[in-house]
């Protein structure tokens, strides 16, 4: 089976839906299938080999943002475009706070949706050129739903199976100003329904948003839970946990992920003098943009005394987290919003760490399914502490809880298990497709 996988890069930070399909198509190809990766937009950031290869990039961000703007870039020769594609460009533009700001993209991201009547029309023709003369595939993977503006034309012209990933779109689209995020729902569930033959959610959670809130045939959506590479990661048990405790953070490093919860946590414990050696160590990426607000948080622990017990690793390479996660004694990341999935957690988990969620979205299910940590409620006072607490001063319990997880995702979220799944989605789309065509 010839699979070709269409994944929006973020051109400055680590993103888990890249690594997710990075891990998918190297999966996919191990399984003996033709897989290839294409990136969108920008650069992929990765923290591990990338599997596109020479594969060119499609819908390059400053052309998709120029033609936006100005008729004239919708007319340039393709040599223009090819500069204005660099990944020097390309990375440097996404320095740019805005750059993958919903607050500042509503007008381009319905127009991407829009496909043929949209202002990145010539992007979409070459992308379907490509895919049609050389890619070639049977099946086309978009990595998210925001991606559905390609699906009616590359459909047509390669008469390949389309697959949508379902993972995080529903808050992007509602960081949209109006009237952009509601024409953008309506235009996105209107692409699913009449040019998509499966959805695949990371999460029974969003599987279930994403088909109420954009009406998604139900039929056609299926859940399978993200999986990672586990070369590298602990084939043993734990036999003891850290000494002193640390508590960890692996994310992003910005409000919506709950770093700031994490570090006020983190002052509170240490002031309730139960875990006085207590240390917190922080990874994750960082831009740019992310520096200020870091900078904010680490002049909170200045101030409570506590900084020099505290250490942020920003950017962590594939080896640098694996490290890390294996030297913590539980793990949060008490994201703000509702989280598709949280591919961190398993990441620690796999390390035997255990993790310590809010009981909401993506994560109830995760931990409730691998029993590697344990879930608060957000709107309860005081229950974060009390439940970061418990875990820290009974290493005994942390250890069983971690060694749980660790069985469980080396046995249901390995990157293989991911890739069989998708492999029978995969198979179902194709029968629809070709029946689709008969009729």
């Amino acid at each position: 089976m010839r699979i070709v996988t269409l994944t929006a890069g973020t051109g400055s930070f680590h993103c888990g839906s890249c690594m997710r399909d990075n891990a998918l198509t190297v999966a996919l190809r191990r399984a003996g299938h033709d897989a290839i990766l294409a990136p969108l937009y920008l650069p992929m950031v990765l923290d591990e080999g990338s599997a596109a290869g020479d594969t060119p990039l499609f819908y390059g961000g400053v052309n998709v943002y120029l033609q936006q703007k100005s008729a004239l870039f919708r007319r340039t020769p393709r040599w223009i475009d090819n500069l204005l594609d660099s990944p020097g460009l390309l990375r440097s533009a996404a320095k740019r706070a805005g750059m993958t700001r919903a607050t500042e993209l509503g007008e381009l991201t319905l127009s991407s949706l829009m496909g043929e009547n949209g202002r990145q029309v010539k992007e979409l023709e070459r992308l379907a050129a490509w895919l049609a003369e050389e890619g070639k595939p049977d099946i086309v993977v978009l990595s998210n739903a925001l991606l559905l503006g390609i699906a009616p034309l590359v459909r047509e012209r390669t008469g390949a199976a389309v697959v949508c990933t379902l993972q995080g779109e529903d808050s992007f689209l509602d960081g949209l100003p109006e009237p952009y995020r509601l024409e953008a729902w309506a235009k996105l569930g209107e692409n699913g329904r009449a040019a998509t033959d499966a959805f695949i959610a990371v999460s029974r959670y969003h599987g279930d948003l994403m088909t109420e809130r954009a009406t998604l045939p139900t039929d056609r959506v299926h859940v399978i839970h993200n999986g990672i590479m586990l070369d590298g990661y602990p084939t043993e048990p734990r036999q003891t946990m850290p000494d002193p405790p640390v508590l960890g953070y692996l994310a992003r490093m910005t409000p919506l992920k709950g770093l700031e919860t994490v570090v006020d946590a983190f002052i509170d414990l240490k002031k309730r003098g139960k875990i006085p050696r207590l240390k917190l160590r922080v990874a994750g990426s960082q831009t740019d943009s992310d520096a200020a607000y870091v900078a904010t948080t680490q002049k909170r622990l200045e101030q409570a005394g506590v900084a020099d017990d505290a250490e942020f690793i920003p950017n962590v390479t594939r080896e640098e987290k694996i490290q890390l996660l294996s030297g913590l004694s539980v793990l949060s990341v008490p994201a703000l919003y509702g989280e598709s999935f949280g591919l961190y957690l398993i990441e620690a988990m796999a390390a035997g760490t255990p993790v310590v969620q809010p009981r909401h979205a993506g994560f109830t299910v995760i931990v409730e399914e691998t029993g590697g940590g344990i879930l608060y409620d957000p709107d309860k006072d005081g229950a974060y502490i009390e439940a970061l607490e418990s875990l820290l001063t009974d290493p005994e319990r942390a250890r069983e809880l971690g060694e749980r997880g660790r069985q469980s995702v080396h046995e249901r979220f390995s990157v293989e298990v991911m890739a069989e799944a998708h492999v029978k989605v995969f198979e179902k789309a194709l029968a629809r497709r070709r029946d689709a065509v008969a009729v």
